[in-house]
């Protein structure tokens, strides 16, 4: 079964990625990693902003109290409501290494990916970030190259997770502060791109972009492929259930890379009435 989008925000972004439902503003959140750049888009009205950042961003998400956690060039930084001020929760930097996706888990806690800039095998990292900045690595040095999406299944008992070099989707056992066991739960077969971002619906279904691969797939619990979204872009990115009931799915796009990126590469697509999303957790810090 595949299902039409439309066009949520024109844009031009070189790698947007990340977004995130906040149901707080009852607004998108997604980045522009490479643009260095956080946007803001309220369906509601139709109202965007756009906030530069300190570094290269990975991903930005809500904070409880307001304002955003970011995952940055150098670590995991903190911005107040409205933007200012900015302090850092987290700096590690290590040359040649960015940060990329991140999700916040159900206890409130960030889980922040990295990788090198040359994508090297191994040069990336899943580590938790909790709400006082005490770092727990869950996958280190030699076991991620560029670490992706990551979502949680409804009960918070697993961990889907994408290394997109693999070209697969793993799950783990989430256990407390751990993710133990990890496993393959889907094999994207050659030629059909690779998986990035990542979310889990309220039927426990995995909902992936597939860069290179034009599509958004999803995947049922027990790993069988049941939906697709043709896209007309090369490289979607991310995907997230957001809007009234959160039902609709946006999708971020990239043009980088693309001698002749389409026009609409870049922009925020989004698939009306999709299904229904999990409601999203605000990080604790």
């Amino acid at each position: 079964m595949s299902r039409a989008y439309d066009v949520a925000v024109r844009a031009e972004a070189s790698l947007g990625e990340g977004p995130t439902w906040d149901a707080a503003t009852d607004q998108l959140i997604w980045v522009d990693i490479l643009g260095a750049r956080v946007h803001t888009y309220a369906p509601g009205d139709g109202r965007r902003t756009v906030m530069a950042t300190e570094q290269h961003v990975g991903a930005a998400k809500p904070r409880a109290g307001g304002g955003l956690v970011v995952n940055l060039r150098d670590g995991i930084g903190l911005y107040g409501p409205g933007g200012a001020p900015f302090t850092w929760l987290v700096r590690d930097p290590v040359p040649g290494r960015r940060g990329n996706d991140a999700a916040v888990a159900p206890d409130g806690a960030l889980w922040a990916g990295t990788m090198r800039y040359d994508e090297a095998p191994g040069g990336g990292s899943l580590t938790r970030v909790a709400p006082d900045g005490t770092v727990t690595e869950q996958l280190g040095e030699g076991d991620v190259t560029v670490s992706n999406g990551t979502g949680w299944s409804p009960d918070g008992r697993l961990v889907y997770y994408a290394d997109s070099p693999t070209r697969r989707i793993d799950v783990l056992d989430h256990e407390g502060q751990h993710a133990l066991n990890r496993r393959p739960f889907v094999h994207i077969e050659e030629g059909a791109g690779f998986p990035d971002g990542l979310t889990v619906d309220a039927e426990g279904c995995v909902w992936v972009a597939l860069w290179d691969g034009g599509q958004v797939r999803r995947y049922t619990p027990d790993g069988r492929l049941d939906q697709v979204v043709e896209l007309p872009v090369r490289r979607p990115t991310a995907c997230t259930f957001g809007g009234p009931g959160l039902r609709d799915l946006y999708i971020t796009t990239a043009r980088t890379g693309l001698d002749r990126p389409h026009p609409l590469s870049g922009s925020v697509l989004v698939v009306p009435d999709a299904g229904r999303g999990l409601p999203g957790v605000a990080f604790a810090g």
